[in-house]
């Protein structure tokens, strides 16, 4: 994870002087996330480690991840409500909450004038995200998405081979992205694992898809897919096939990238 911001002076939050040396707290990020459920936890422990940033405070509805910031991070404050949080100082908010809460959470951060890195998905539909990208645009505030395979050394990697025709002409890639749960009640397969994925190819191709199939099966669940099947085409020709799945005993990360002279893994 790698935050940044320029104020308005033209200083930038990097955490460091020029000789070296840390900033006082004045210059540094001040940072607050709101959830700290599943994947939470792992941010907080982030922020609080980075020398350019303050986290300063973490918004959650439940009592119980409450107390668990009391007793790690005491120096944090710690709200019940996320407007509580929005209403301090904070220059950036870190929203880590179920996907069905990104929009109206996101929207509301920004109007409050905080810049906002969201977990992926950005937001459930297109048009939730294009109404966020709108708002963020008046307000002048920057929001990111935590692809964080992006900031992976072996992806980064990859898109190297990639980008310097070492693969040769890429025929096709695929990708599989399995495990055995967790099983969530308001977002597919597709939505909670997917995004990784689609990130990851655009990133390594460097181009977007120009068409998208998909199919799945509900198993466990009657109004919910596990497991599913994506094909992208992108703007290169190249296409692309995705495998998600919740319900698979071999936990599986998997890309494999092949070319008309090599192939990666």
């Amino acid at each position: 994870m790698a935050i940044a911001i320029r104020r308005s002076n033209g200083s930038s939050t990097n955490g460091h002087s020029p000789n070296g040396r840390r900033h006082d707290d004045n210059a540094r990020i001040k940072v607050g996330v709101i959830g700290c459920g599943y994947w939470g936890p792992q941010i907080v422990r982030n922020l609080h480690d980075m020398p350019n940033v303050q986290l300063t405070a973490v918004a959650d509805t439940k009592p119980e991840r409450l107390e668990f910031v009391r007793r790690h991070y005491p120096e944090v404050k710690v709200f019940s409500s996320h407007t509580d949080l929005l209403a301090t100082d904070v220059d950036a908010v870190v929203i880590s909450t179920p996907i069905h809460t990104h929009h109206r959470l996101a929207v509301e951060a920004v109007s409050a004038g905080k810049h906002i890195l969201v977990e992926k998905p950005l937001a459930a539909s297109v048009a939730e995200a294009i109404d966020l990208i709108k708002l963020a645009q008046v307000h002048r505030r920057l929001v990111m998405v935590g692809h964080t395979f992006l900031y992976n050394p072996a992806v980064q990697e990859l898109r190297r081979l990639v980008g310097d025709g070492e693969l040769g002409r890429i025929y096709y890639v695929d990708a599989a992205r399995l495990n055995l749960g967790l099983f969530q009640r308001r977002a597919n397969v597709i939505w909670d694992l997917a995004p990784h994925d689609v990130s990851i190819l655009m990133y390594v191709l460097g181009t977007t898809p120009v068409a998208v199939s998909a199919r799945g099966s509900m198993c466990v669940q009657d109004d919910v897919h596990d497991v599913a099947y994506l094909e992208l085409l992108f703007e290169s020709g190249v296409s692309a096939h995705v495998h998600v799945s919740w319900l698979d005993p071999a936990k599986v990360r998997r890309i494999t990238v092949v070319g008309d002279r090599k192939m990666a893994v």
